[in-house]
């Protein structure tokens, strides 16, 4: 089994570099991996960064366009049999990764999510910030009507760590540019009669005041709005 695991990253110069060699580090049994990273037109030294990487496929876009965009990107390049989404600014630790893709080999399910939100906040640190708190509540709200809508339940539908084979995809068309990718991906997964598995895991909170780029009411909104759409159209 090969897995494609697709990096994308826009402005992450702190962490792009850690990142991948995480990634180079990860050991798989059974699994070989290629690691797709597709900047999505940094402005500041992720690109520098990145012209000297060998171990991964570095893929340069032009302007930035969104996650949406460069995750499509990722796929189109992308050779395994199996794609993971790996973020860039360390929240994600690539360990889990060997622990999503163990139910893959066991033959227990086709699309396996990484879910943060089978347990309360700890309201401590960044997990008691009113940004923080909002999202966490705004995941779990969208995460109802996507299980609603869906007739499928399911905890965390915002993940970054959603794991799928890669003829799932085969006839589909991704319309998203940035974090619509998100109910897209899960709904269209969903529609195909894809059973999600979530597994837990634990993630390290990025605070907006380091980079974390989602908005929690704006793209909380969009999600709603995509969440129905491709319920009833494709």
């Amino acid at each position: 089994m090969k897995l494609s695991i697709i990096v994308p990253v826009y402005n992450e110069e702190k962490t792009i570099l850690e990142v991948i060699s995480n990634l180079d580090k990860l050991v798989i049994p059974a699994v070989s991996k290629e690691v797709i990273v597709v900047d999505d037109g940094s402005t500041d030294k992720t690109r520098e960064k990145l012209k000297n990487i060998k171990s991964a496929k570095i893929i340069f876009h032009e302007k930035n366009s969104g996650k949406g965009s460069a995750v499509k990107t990722g796929i189109k390049k992308a050779t395994g049999d199996y794609i993971i989404i790996q973020d860039a600014d360390l929240e994600y630790d690539p360990q889990y990764i060997k622990i999503l893709i163990e139910p893959i080999k066991q033959r227990k399910s086709e699309v396996v999510y990484g879910t943060r939100l089978k347990r309360m906040p700890n309201l401590s640190g960044e997990e008691k910030t009113l940004q923080f708190l909002t999202h966490y509540f705004g995941n779990r709200f969208l995460s109802l009507v996507t299980s609603i809508l869906y007739g499928q339940w399911i905890t965390d539908m915002e993940t970054g760590y959603k794991l799928f084979p890669k003829n799932a995809l085969k006839g589909t068309k991704l319309n998203a540019k940035g974090f619509e990718f998100e109910p897209e991906i899960t709904a269209k997964l969903m529609k195909k009669g894809y059973k999600i598995l979530e597994i837990p895991i634990k993630v390290i909170p990025r605070g907006y005041d380091e980079g974390k780029k989602i908005n929690a009411v704006r793209d909380g909104l969009k999600a709603v709005y995509y969440l129905f759409k491709y319920r009833f159209t494709n």
